[in-house]
């Protein structure tokens, strides 16, 4: 076969769903049809891009660094021809809507590069499924949403979504936890730590962590529900007042450590959604590919993060 760049999105939803069953379902593919088109880009390439495991795939290094040139040329091809435009309907800006992601600041930076003349206004909106409801009714455009595996961003035809990322969540700690000479923590490790935990987000925050920790044979000892300033978030696990979930690109502050949680028993996954038709494609297209290359810019300032990626996906690959 020839490689095409639908070949190349079909390897970029794999990877950011962890699952070809969950990618398939992004796509609108049958789970068949979906693994049918593995095999074939993958015996284009000769080598295995992942591995399997009965949770889901995970890339192999080989497939790592097929995935960084592929999402390369998906952001080339995605900019040819691309023309300027005011908005989703002239005279009115781009209403843009998000909850807590890390990819926001970026992903607006590199919005402004590439299209100039966008005029564009930004709202906060913390509950994925407020956020859902803003775009039903046509309050908003297009928004930074989060959702988890299993609990995938449901809504109607009138709005469209794509998976930005899926990645692990890890845990900040204080500087003297009694931990905190472990590359790694366990959930059950942390079973009489008090933690700060965000409010529920209406798309499955904090029922995931619940379960992971009943998984792990306990119930938290004490929660502090937090919503607020992440500087005075960290100030208090600096201080030994407890430990959080925090996003695999979370920069500590001195006083902080960031963790991986062995096993990875919870995941995230950011979302751009959008009213189909309200922006118009071009314009969807590019808050993606911005929201994609403001997240990698993330991964490259996150040591935590690199060293927990080059042990979880530095596997032999085999011809």
């Amino acid at each position: 076969m020839e490689l095409e760049l639908r070949h190349l999105r079909v390897l970029c939803a794999i990877a950011d769903a962890g699952s070809v069953g969950r990618a398939a379902a992004e796509l609108g593919y049958s789970q068949p049809a979906m693994s049918t088109q593995l095999r074939r880009i993958e015996r284009y390439f000769g080598r295995p891009l992942f591995e399997r495991h009965p949770s889901g795939v995970e890339l192999t290094r080989y497939g790592t660094e097929v995935l960084a040139q592929a999402r390369d040329v998906l952001a080339r091809a995605a900019a040819i021809g691309r023309l300027p435009t005011a908005g989703p309907r002239a005279g009115r800006p781009l209403r843009l809507a998000a909850t807590n992601s890390p990819v926001l600041a970026g992903m607006l930076v590199r919005l402004r590069s590439r299209l100039s003349d966008l005029a564009l206004t930004v709202s906060s909106v913390y509950p994925s499924s407020e956020i859902v409801e803003l775009l039903e009714r046509g309050e908003v455009d297009a928004a930074i949403a989060a959702d988890y595996p299993g609990r995938e961003l449901r809504h109607s035809a009138a709005v469209a979504h794509r998976g930005i990322v899926t990645e692990p969540s890890f845990v900040a700690l204080p500087s003297g936890h009694r931990l905190r000479h472990c590359q790694e923590v366990t959930l059950a490790d942390l079973a009489d730590d008090p933690w700060f935990l965000t409010p529920d987000d209406g798309a499955g925050w904090p029922g995931v962590f619940y379960a992971a920790c009943d998984a792990a044979g306990f119930t938290p000892a004490a929660v502090h529900e937090f919503l607020g300033d992440q500087q005075q978030l960290q100030n208090m696990i600096a201080e030994g007042l407890g430990t959080s979930i925090v996003q695999a690109t979370f920069r500590p502050i001195p006083g902080v450590l960031v963790k991986p949680l062995a096993g990875t028993p919870l995941w995230c996954r950011y979302v751009l959604a959008w009213r189909r038709g309200s922006p118009a494609d071009e314009v969807a297209d590019t808050l993606f590919t911005s929201a994609a290359a403001a997240y990698r810019a993330l991964i490259a300032q996150s040591p935590h993060f690199r060293s927990w990626a080059s042990r979880t996906w530095n596997v032999t690959t085999r011809p």
